[in-house]
């Protein structure tokens, strides 16, 4: 989620830009007007913040490479500059620079995607050599993608179109386009994968209905009402890691879950009720129907819902097991995290469960806030970055190429990003050659 609401907004907190969970939702990345914050979300009642950087002020774009010391952030100081850090080290990795802003990062284990408004550049994450940039892509004002986590399956998803829902699925790890679907009439806002690449979900601006196909052929699976009586903006859509389950919010006050379920008709036969009874009777009177009527008979409703205390402020939320079950996490522009539990059998109203404050206390807030320990954040002196403090010379940005780089683009030979940060499993944090700062790069 990108966020750059006027301060003056009712709710908005004032130091928040915009906040990201990671590809295993163990994590959660926020932009500030200082800079960004990494929290560990992997417990109920302690949120703590693993990091905090000053590097950039004004950071909108902050993501972070599941649980690894790899994070790409983009300040609104210089929105064509992509700078790619080892926060553990303090270490600046390299940064890239684009013809144009840039308008989202996404990243797995295996490539780094950069779009733009009207282009997209596939790095590979290993070195940062540049693999295919697709130029002249439809329009895409807003930078809507999105990039399976799973390396094998690792496809992208973008707009195929300027005035339609159309979706182009692109294979980033062969480079090619895989597929087309026709998914909505209206332009798309929101798109995602499963955590193995094998479903997509996407929502058109309109808001009113989700779909989920299947990839790589593109068939419709199933199709979500989240509502009839509004249009909304639907600003995240997020699968549960069992794809079982498929959470949309948007900047109205309400929060879907949906089951991703297929109804089987034996079992309507086994125990026949008077609403299977006129449930079959709709299906059948819908074939005689307007395609537009008929399709909203099949449309399946929330299984589960959440009302937040806030309307009109974008959020993002994602579903995740933490200390062994279900919850919804919602990170909103007010400055908070919200966790609600979710009863995966019946579903209904979530219950909410604990609020996390992601700004230090101001005084009008009555919650108690966490005190984090000197370890976990470490601010720096007024205009002297973190990286220079701890690793690097204080040298003003270069535009040209400066050794450590080849002329491919791509990191020298044995200047690689380590297979231990980019592996499944337990992070190594102690080898001193993880991460050798490479150099800047434009595009």
């Amino acid at each position: 989620m990108e966020s750059q609401d006027a301060p003056e907004s009712p709710g908005l907190h004032r130091g928040f830009i915009c906040a990201s969970f990671n590809q295993d939702t163990t994590s959660l990345s926020v932009g500030t007007k200082t800079g960004y914050r990494l929290f560990s979300v992997t417990a109920v009642d302690k949120l703590e913040c693993i990091h905090e950087g000053v590097e950039c002020p004004d950071i909108y774009i902050v993501e972070r490479l599941f649980s690894s010391s790899l994070v790409v952030v983009v300040s609104l100081s210089m929105p064509r500059r992509m700078n790619v850090y080892h926060f553990k080290k303090g270490t600046e990795i390299c940064n890239y620079s684009y013809s144009n802003n840039i308008l989202s990062v996404r990243l797995n284990r295996q490539r780094l995607v950069v779009c733009l408004e009207e282009s997209i550049y596939i790095h590979n994450i290993r070195d940062m050599k540049l693999l295919k940039t697709l130029l002249n892509t439809p329009v895409n004002p807003s930078g809507l993608c999105a990039l399976s986590v799973n390396q094998t399956n690792s496809y992208l998803a973008y707009p195929g179109s300027a005035t339609m829902g159309e979706i182009t699925i692109y294979d980033a790890n062969s480079l090619s386009t895989v597929t087309l679907i026709q998914a909505h009439d209206s332009p798309l806002a929101a798109l995602t994968f499963n955590a193995s690449g094998s479903k997509l979900a996407s929502a058109s601006e309109k808001g009113t209905v989700i779909r989920v196909f299947s990839i790589p052929e593109g068939q419709k699976l199933f199709e979500f009402r989240r509502g009839m009586k509004r249009y909304v903006s639907i600003s995240s859509l997020s699968f549960s890691a069992d794809a079982q389950f498929l959470c949309a919010s948007s900047n109205t006050e309400t929060v879907h879950i949906f089951k991703l379920e297929q109804h089987s008709p034996s079992q309507e036969e086994e125990s026949p009720t008077w609403s299977t009874y006129v449930g079959k009777m709709f299906t059948a009177a819908s074939t005689y129907l307007p395609t537009h009527v008929s399709d909203m008979m099949h449309q399946d409703r929330a299984f589960a819902t959440v009302r937040l205390n806030m309307f009109g402020l974008k959020n993002i939320c994602a579903l995740a097991t933490i200390q062994k079950l279900p919850r919804l996490l919602v990170a909103s522009s007010d400055g908070f995290l919200y966790i609600y539990n979710v009863d995966p059998q019946d579903g209904g109203e979530c219950v909410l469960v604990q609020k996390h404050r992601l700004f230090e206390t101001s005084g009008e807030q009555d919650e108690p806030e966490e005190e984090e320990s000197p370890e976990d954040v470490c601010p720096q002196p007024a205009g002297q970055s973190y990286a220079a403090t701890v690793a690097l010379p204080s040298t003003p940005p270069s535009s040209t190429t400066l050794i450590g780089y080849s002329e491919e683009g791509g990191a020298q030979k044995g200047e690689v990003i380590p297979e231990h940060e980019l592996a499944e499993g337990p992070i190594c944090l102690d080898d001193e050659n993880e991460f050798p700062p490479v150099s800047n790069q434009s595009n």
